[in-house]
């Protein structure tokens, strides 16, 4: 492996793994998920003849890393649910009613990561908690480094993108979508500013 490959598979851990409020070995790098260059979005069958996006407009996180220590790094992501958004403001008030994301009683869903596999220089799979609706559900994000370095305003950014699939049901979701709405994918594409 070249010392860039090493670099980037580095910096491509750093774009993965982020804090939590924990306490962080002496050389890791905080970054602060920049929400104007982050999307959350989502995807769903609709009936089985086509698939429904969406996208979360308000959500807030971090991320951290060491170098010397990956495994010790966390992601932590914030969401606020009513900002749900399919650009259809009657299905949106529909997704934001108990039958489905009852913000009323649930506000946020929240990820906090617990441990991350490596599997490629650039590749890497976080495993974390997902709690929606108030349940709590271990998930598998498959995620890879998109880039890394200076911005033209004197800072330093890193980002990535990833995806996984949650079933409605393990949620306490059972609306009937027919058989291609039981599953739901969660695709992110995450950029953190260096603190």
């Amino acid at each position: 492996m070249t010392l860039l490959s090493k670099s980037l598979r580095n910096t491509a851990l750093a774009a993965l793994i982020g804090a939590a409020g924990l306490s962080l070995p002496a050389n890791a790098a905080n970054y602060a998920i920049d929400p104007v260059h982050t999307s959350i979005g989502f995807k769903i069958g609709h009936l089985g003849f086509a698939f429904l996006t969406g996208r979360f407009d308000t959500f807030e996180g971090n991320y951290s890393f060491d170098a010397d220590a990956p495994g010790q790094s966390q992601v932590s992501v914030k969401i606020d649910t009513a900002s749900v958004n399919t650009n259809f403001t009657e299905r949106d008030n529909h997704l934001r009613s108990n039958d489905f994301l009852a913000v009323g009683d649930f506000p946020e869903a929240t990820f906090v990561s617990k441990s991350i596999e490596v599997t490629g220089e650039e590749t890497g799979i976080i495993t974390g908690d997902l709690t929606l609706r108030g349940v709590t559900r271990e998930v598998a994000i498959e995620a890879a480094f998109v880039g890394a370095g200076e911005d033209p305003w004197g800072g330093h950014r890193s980002g990535f993108q990833g995806s996984t699939k949650i079933a409605l049901a393990d949620y306490g979701i059972d609306f009937d979508l027919g058989p291609s709405g039981r599953e739901v994918e969660l695709i992110l594409n995450i950029e953190g500013i260096r603190q």
